[in-house]
This record gives C-alpha cells, structure tokens and sequence, in this order.
C-alpha cells in the first residue's frame, strides 16, 4: 500500500542517486554520496537520541497541557515528532508491536491526550478533559 510504494520509490532514487554519483565522478563520486549517506544518518541519529534524552527525564505518560498538546497535533505526524513535542514518552495502552499503536499523556489537571499511531504515524487523537467539580460550580455562583 502507502508504506510499499514510499519504500519502492526510495529504492528507485537510491539508485538512481548511485548511478548520478558514479557519472559525475566515478568512485570519487560514489565516495561522495557515500559520506554525505553517512553524514544525514548520524545527523538523525542525533536527533533522535537528543528527544530521547529529553524524554527520560520526565514520568512516563505526563505532559504540561493536554490542551495544547492537542492544539498542536496534527494527522501524520510521526511518533518522535510527538514525543519531541510533550518532551516524555506515552503511555502505552496497546499491546507491544500491535498496529495501530496507542498511547496517552495526562497532565496535571486530569486532561488527557490519547493518541493512534499507524506505521508509526499519528492518524487518530482524542482530548479528555475532567469534568468540572459541583464544587467548583457552586463557587462561582448561578449563571447571570
């Protein structure tokens, strides 16, 4: 399906880059594309254990707002990409290696966010707020 024909398409300007490099330079060419390959990985790389480590220090599952968490979501975001954003890992409400995947973050004032991911991607979010204490609405007073 989507996840074939990216990954096909992938193939395809992999080898075609390949055969680029080889015209324009040979095996200096290769070497070329092979270092800049090298370079983009461990950039990535880098990224990707900076939102880790960020991650691991915060609880498993805890966010500063789930309203804004869910304000700034958006369908296909991949799963580092949220976690980059609420900076701690979710909460895992699916079972490990089930597609799609589910995870939740709560934060302070028992609003939660609970989120799908498919093939790594956020395809479906929900925010749940608590609903107001009839103390808190006898406080305030009735209605003008």
């Amino acid at each position: 399906t989507g996840m074939t024909w990216r990954r096909i398409l992938a193939i395809l300007f992999a080898v075609a880059l390949g055969a680029g490099a080889w015209r324009a330079g040979g095996w200096r060419g290769l070497a070329l594309l092979a270092s800049a390959l090298v370079l983009w990985a461990l950039l990535y790389y880098n990224q990707i254990v900076t939102v880790m480590k960020r991650a691991a220090d915060r609880p498993v599952g805890h966010v500063g707002s789930a309203v804004m968490l869910n304000a700034k979501l958006q369908a296909g975001q991949p799963l580092l990409k949220v976690v980059a954003l609420t900076r701690a890992l979710g909460e895992r409400l699916s079972e490990v290696g089930a597609d799609p995947e589910t995870y939740r973050w709560r934060d302070e004032g028992g609003s939660q966010v609970t989120a799908e991911f498919k093939g790594g991607r956020l395809t479906h979010w929900q925010l749940e707020r608590p609903a107001p204490a009839a103390d808190d609405a006898a406080a305030r007073g009735p209605a003008a």
